[in-house]
C-alpha cells in the first residue's frame, strides 16, 4: 500500500508530464498561428510600450494601478526561484540543451500570456469596494456560451489558484529564502521566517496598491542587480562562451549526447532536454497557467489588447532575459557536471552559486543568495494577490480579503521553518491543474483573441504614424 506522500509524488509527476507540456506549448503554437504571429511581430512595440513614461501613469483608461505596476506585480509572482534554481536543475537533468527548449516554449508562451491577459481585462468587473476583479474565472463565467461549463471551469480554476497560492506562492518560496540565507549567512530559519512574515504583513495588508508600489521598485531593481552579476560572470568566462553556446545547441537537437568540456559528465537526449526545458520554462514564466491574467485585470488601460501586449513582455523578461543569463553563466563557467563530496551531481541553487563564484569568489555566493531571497519574496507578494482574487471569486464577496491577507502572511513562517514535501507536491499539482481550465478557455475563445488582436493592429499603425 502506497503512502499519501508517494501517491502525491506519482500524481505530481503525471500532471507535470508530457501530456501537460504538450497542452501548454501546443496551445501557445495554436494561438500564435491563429493571431497570424502578431504577438511576435509586435514584440518590439510591446517592449517600447512597457518602457514608456506613459506606462507608469494612470491617465489612459480605467483601473487600479498603472500598466507598468500591473506588469511588475505579475512579474513579481513569476520571477522567482525558477530563474535561478529551475534553470540549473533543468541543465543538470536535461543537459545544456534544455535552455534552447526554454526559449522555444517562451516564444509560444508570449501568445498564451497575451491571450489570457487580454480576455481577463475585457471581462473584468468592479467589486463593491470599487477594485477591479478579473482573471480566467471571470472570463469563463461571462464569455462562455455554455454558462454551466463556464461556471464549473471558473470555479475549479479559482479553487486551484487558492491552493497554489499557499504552496507554490508561499511555502516553497519562504523555504527557499530561509534555506539559502542559512547556508550562506548562518541566519536561523525561524528568524528569517519572522522577518519574511512581518515584511509580508506590512506590504500585503495594504492590498494591490501597496503590493504594486513595492513590486514596481523591487522587481526591476532585483532583476538588474542579478543581471549585472550574471553579465560580469559571463564576461569573466568569455573565452568559454562560444563553446558553451555551441554545446547548448548541439545537445538540444541531438538524439543522445554526452556533454563535452562545458558540460562535464552530463548525459542527455533531445527528449530529456525538451522535457526539462519546457517544464522549467513554464514553471518560470507561468505562460498559459492563467495566474498573470488576474494581476493584468487591475491595470489602468483604455484597451484590453494594449495592456495584454505589456503583460506579454513578462515572458520575454523572465525567460528570454533572466533565465538566459543564468544558463550562460552555468554553461560558460565549467561547473556543469560537478559532483560534491558524496559523489552526487551539484544542482539547483548550489550550481548557480558555483558558477558565480568562478569569477566573483565568495561575493558570487552572496549575490545569488540575495537574488534568491528577493526573487522569492516578490513571488510571495504577487501570489498573495492571485490567491486573494481567486478566493473573492469563490466566496462571492471581498469581505474576507483582509483575513486571507493576514493568514497568508503568517503561513510564510511555517514555510520558512518546515520542509513540507507533501504540501509542495500538493500545491504543485494544484498549479498544474490551474492550467487545464485556462487552456480550454483560450482554445474556446481563440477566435475572439485573434479578432481583438487584428482590430487593434489598426491602432498600432496609427500610433506609429
Amino acid at each position: 500500500m502506497k503512502t499519501l506522500a508517494e501517491v502525491l509524488k506519482i500524481v505530481d509527476d503525471f500532471v507535470w508530464g508530457p501530456v501537460m507540456l504538450v497542452l501548454l506549448v501546443g496551445t501557445g503554437i495554436f494561438l500564435t498561428v491563429r493571431v497570424k504571429f502578431l504577438t511576435w511581430r509586435n514584440l518590439p512595440y510591446a517592449i517600447k510600450s512597457t518602457l514608456s513614461k506613459e506606462a507608469r501613469t494612470v491617465t489612459r483608461g480605467t483601473g487600479d494601478v498603472s500598466p507598468f505596476a500591473a506588469l511588475t506585480t505579475a512579474l513579481a509572482a513569476t520571477i522567482g526561484t525558477g530563474n535561478i534554481v529551475g534553470v540549473a536543475t533543468a541543465m543538470v537533468s536535461g543537459g545544456p540543451g534544455a535552455l534552447v527548449w526554454m526559449w522555444i516554449s517562451a516564444c509560444f508562451g508570449l501568445t498564451s500570456k497575451f491571450g489570457e491577459c487580454m480576455l481577463a481585462i475585457k471581462y473584468r468587473e468592479r467589486n463593491k469596494q470599487g477594485e477591479m476583479s478579473g482573471g480566467p474565472m471571470y472570463t469563463m463565467r461571462k464569455a462562455f456560451k455554455n454558462k454551466t461549463m463556464g461556471a464549473v471551469l471558473g470555479w475549479l480554476f479559482a479553487l486551484f489558484a487558492v491552493i497554489a497560492s499557499f504552496g507554490i506562492g508561499n511555502l516553497t518560496q519562504a523555504n527557499s529564502i530561509s534555506s539559502a540565507v542559512y547556508s550562506t549567512f548562518q541566519v536561523p530559519e525561524w528568524l528569517t521566517g519572522l522577518i519574511i512574515t512581518l515584511l509580508a504583513l506590512v506590504i500585503i495588508v495594504g492590498g494591490i496598491k501597496s503590493i504594486s508600489k513595492v513590486s514596481s521598485v523591487v522587481v526591476p531593481c532585483m532583476a538588474v542587480f542579478y543581471m549585472i552579476g550574471g553579465i560580469i560572470v559571463i564576461f569573466g568566462n568569455i573565452q568559454n562562451v562560444p563553446a558553451g553556446v555551441a554545446e547548448i545547441f548541439r545537445m538540444a537537437f541531438s538524439t543522445k549526447a554526452v556533454a563535452g568540456g562545458v558540460g562535464g559528465t552530463i548525459v542527455s537526449s533531445m527528449m530529456g532536454g525538451m522535457r526539462y526545458g519546457i517544464a522549467r520554462g513554464v514553471f518560470s514564466n507561468e505562460a498559459g497557467m492563467g495566474s498573470a491574467a488576474i494581476t493584468a485585470a487591475s491595470a489602468t488601460t483604455d484597451h484590453p489588447v494594449r495592456q495584454a501586449y505589456i503583460n506579454m513582455t513578462g515572458t520575454f523578461w523572465d525567460t528570454i532575459v533572466v533565465c538566459t543569463i543564468t544558463g550562460l553563466c552555468i554553461a560558460s563557467s565549467g561547473v556543469l557536471g560537478m559532483v560534491d563530496e558524496t559523489g552526487k551531481l551539484v544542482e539547483g541553487s548550489a550550481l548557480t552559486i558555483e558558477a558565480f563564484r568562478t569569477v566573483l569568489g565568495p561575493a558570487g555566493g552572496w549575490m545569488v543568495t540575495i537574488g534568491i531571497a528577493l526573487f522569492a519574496f516578490s513571488t510571495i507578494l504577487g501570489w498573495e494577490y492571485h490567491g486573494e482574487k481567486a478566493l473573492e471569486y469563490l466566496l462571492g464577496t471581498h469581505k474576507f480579503n483582509m483575513v486571507y491577507r493576514v493568514f497568508f502572511s503568517l503561513f510564510a513562517f511555517i514555510g520558512a521553518t518546515t520542509t513540507l514535501q507533501m504540501a509542495w507536491d500538493f500545491s504543485d499539482i494544484a498549479n498544474a491543474l490551474m492550467a487545464v481550465p485556462n487552456l480550454i478557455c483560450m482554445i474556446v475563445l481563440s477566435g475572439e483573441i485573434a479578432k481583438e488582436a487584428e482590430s487593434f493592429q489598426q491602432i498600432i499603425m496609427q500610433e506609429r504614424g
